[in-house]
């Protein structure tokens, strides 16, 4: 795999949103290889298991037909991931301002730890820029549809686990 360009786009995908499936679509062609890094966040409190997470990933990247994206858990420092992975360039998302100043200060950090690895920024698209994993279970578990933010599959999958934990609110 020499010579070839290699991404990693990391996140918790707790679920995987049509947000992040977009930016995989657009990551993909960017790279030669694209890892997505599903990994843990000690501040999030997870719906799904990071190996129901990866399972949900890898589904939802065979349903879109990508070759050159491959799925990968880890539970590392980013940038010792990336470097694991042969990566040259970390892909990121941004919807918003907030994300923005997040997302700069975390790419300077990263720098410090490997100035040979990129950082690149892809806006989300204007119609998928509020979707957020946190916001979609949320709604879900209020008994909200969440069918506008996540494919039929993933739908599925966190209406099951809702049924599992209970569905909260008075409505």
């Amino acid at each position: 795999m020499s010579g070839q360009r290699t991404g990693v786009y990391p996140g918790t995908f707790d679920p995987i949103t049509l947000g992040h499936a977009d930016i995989i679509r657009r990551g993909s062609k960017l790279v030669d290889r694209l890892i997505l890094g599903v990994t843990t966040n000690p501040s999030k409190d997870p719906m799904f298991t990071p190996q129901e997470r990866i399972a949900m990933v890898e589904r939802e990247v065979a349903a879109m037909g990508l070759d050159n994206v491959e799925v990968v858990g880890f539970n590392a420092l980013l940038m010792k991931f990336a470097e694991v992975q042969g990566a040259s360039v970390i892909i990121r998302g941004l919807r918003a301002v907030a994300d923005f100043e997040y997302e700069y200060q975390m790419a300077g950090m990263n720098q410090q730890l490997n100035a040979g690895i990129e950082t690149v920024f892809l806006m989300a698209d204007v119609g998928l820029q509020p979707i957020a994993s946190k916001l979609v279970k949320e709604i879900a578990l209020f008994g909200g549809d969440i069918a506008r933010f996540v494919s039929p599959a993933v739908r599925e999958d966190v209406v099951g686990r809702i049924e599992t934990l209970g569905r909260r609110g008075d409505y």
